[in-house]
């Protein structure tokens, strides 16, 4: 049966419909991939040109970027290589040796491809890796960061593989070098400081330091001034890295002020401290309040309090960076006690037990320069010391002590028969440390009945004593030994007598830690009193 004329022009009007609203379609979808292609066409020259117009304006200086591209594959894509930004100071870049104030090896960001038609155009987050920021020597900088109309707005920036460079003209001085193996900007508002979260590697001792805080705004006509505030962590610091000591470290605090003027407080915990030298190991504990210029690296210690073992320190001086050797110079006033003359040996010398035990005072001026010998070669002292009650852990030691103070005290029947005193005795002095060697002059040593006055030198590693002096006991001569020998020595009396009494004569400590040898010194001539 012929179907309906109505029926057929009801279906012949469908398709048309349908015909048409498939030609709009493809019609508006041809539209939507030629404007999209135009887009991505023209937005490489559009993005570039805002990117070069806002650095170039905020930064006042040249600017290059070589690899510019833009994809819209993955959403509406953007990323560069070989960024280079020039201050005032640098009108020429392509001269040999210029240096580009900052330099990015690459960076990427994404962004709402309706953003590039507002200006300025927003962008959430933008990842740079390779990141150099080389601030010169003050006195080469000229201008700095001026207001300009800015096209890009970023909230956010990711970096890895950042270093920080900030150049010196002082003689003697090394280039402040911050390695950040990961750095996290975060911007507040216009014209506010920037939130930041950094890993900075510090290359001695080896280890991580945990940073978060505020920055800025910054200043690049004077990169002292602007403000620092935030907490830092230290965590598995292996000393061992630094030549002489070993341990692992950990430290965290506070810091506040200008980038020129940082207060730091902080505090530090090793448990396992050691110089390599005499390898015990102590728990060392220390609190410090410091100054730290963040633009040479300098660091002024206004006070270290420090403890281990029974004995604790006080210091005050500086870290400096310096050129030849390259490192850092340490510098400080140290004030020892209350302290155990045990707790010092233990840490710095290698017999075990300590050859003394006794309460210990000391002052003296440490000087730690940098260099490629182990800490105890390097290190340097300078000063004085006392110590009370002192008593030697070598029985053979301590009974020639014992030995010696009876027959000073004219009782030699309790030296020859083994029941003098157990004594303790008293010890002052002006010392000085080099090369590993402890040098002393004006050594006064006090036992009940006698005083000794020694120069000589005492190697760290307890292989060598060397020492001169004069013994003045309060008994005569004759009055040292018994019998037969008394009688004998008294006509001698007068000719070792100081001021008519009591009986001086030279002597000598030499040998090892374990073979000391005391004896009366005849032969030798020394400036001792």
């Amino acid at each position: 049966m012929a179907e309906p004329a109505e029926l057929r022009g009801r279906k012949h009007a469908t398709r048309s419909i349908a015909w048409w609203i498939l030609t709009v379609t493809l019609a508006v979808a041809a539209v939507v991939v030629f404007v999209t292609i135009g887009i991505v066409y023209h937005a490489e020259p559009i993005l570039k040109s805002r990117i070069l117009e806002t650095l170039s304006a905020r930064f006042h200086g040249p600017v290059e970027l070589p690899e510019f591209h833009v994809s819209i594959r993955n959403g509406f894509e953007v990323w560069g290589t070989g960024l280079k930004i020039f201050g005032p100071s640098d009108p020429n870049p392509r001269e040999p040796g210029v240096q580009p104030l900052i330099a990015i090896r690459e960076f990427r960001f994404s962004a709402d491809i309706l953003n590039l038609f507002h200006t300025p155009m927003h962008v959430r987050r933008v990842y740079l890796k390779g990141l150099d920021l080389n601030i010169p020597p003050k006195e080469e900088r000229r201008g700095g960061l001026r207001a300009g109309k800015i096209k890009i707005y970023v909230d956010e920036f990711v970096s890895d593989e950042a270093r920080v460079i900030i150049a010196t003209l002082r003689s003697g001085k090394l280039p402040i070098d911050f390695d950040i193996s990961n750095l996290r900007l975060q911007r507040i508002g216009p014209g506010q400081p920037l939130q930041f979260h950094a890993t900075l590697v510090n290359p001695k001792p080896v280890g991580d330091i945990q940073s978060t805080g505020l920055f800025g705004p910054w200043n690049a006509e004077d990169p002292r001034s602007p403000p620092v505030k935030g907490k830092y962590s230290f965590t598995h610091a292996d000393l061992s890295t630094i030549r002489g000591i070993s341990g692992i470290l950990s430290s965290n605090g506070e810091y506040s002020g200008t980038l020129g003027n940082v207060v730091v407080d902080g505090v530090t915990d090793t448990p396992d401290f050691r110089i390599r030298i005499s390898g015990h190991p102590v728990f060392l504990h220390t609190d410090f309040h410091a100054i730290v210029d963040g633009t040479s690296g300098d660091t002024y210690l206004e006070s270290v309090k420090a403890n281990f073992l029974h004995s604790s320190l006080s210091a005050e001086g500086s870290v400096l960076r310096v050129k030849n050797p390259n490192g850092h110079r340490v510098v400080l006033d140290v004030d020892v006690g209350p302290a155990r003359i045990e707790d010092l040996l233990r840490l710095g010398v290698w017999t075990d037990p300590p050859v003394m035990t006794g309460a210990a005072a000391l002052k003296t001026r440490f000087d730690l320069p940098p260099g490629e010998a182990e800490v105890a070669h390097r290190l340097r002292l300078a000063g004085t010391f006392r110590i009370s009650g002192a008593h030697f852990t070598n029985e053979k030691v301590q009974s020639k002590v014992d030995a010696l103070s009876m027959r000073s005290q004219g009782r030699p029947k309790g030296a020859k028969d083994g029941t003098a005193d157990n004594v303790v005795s008293q010890m002052n002095g002006t010392f000085k440390l080099a090369g590993g060697l402890l040098s002393f002059s004006n050594l006064h040593y006090e036992l009940p009945g006698a005083n000794v006055y020694l120069m000589g030198k005492y190697s760290l590693d307890g292989n060598q004593f060397d020492f001169h002096g004069k013994i003045r006991m309060e008994a005569k001569l004759s009055h040292l030994v018994r019998g037969w020998k008394s009688v004998l020595l008294k006509p001698a009396d007068p000719f070792f007598s100081k001021h008519g009494a009591g009986t001086e004569l030279p002597v000598k400590v030499t040998g090892t830690k374990s073979a000391p040898h005391f004896g009366l010194d005849f032969g030798h001539k020394d400036g001792t009193r």
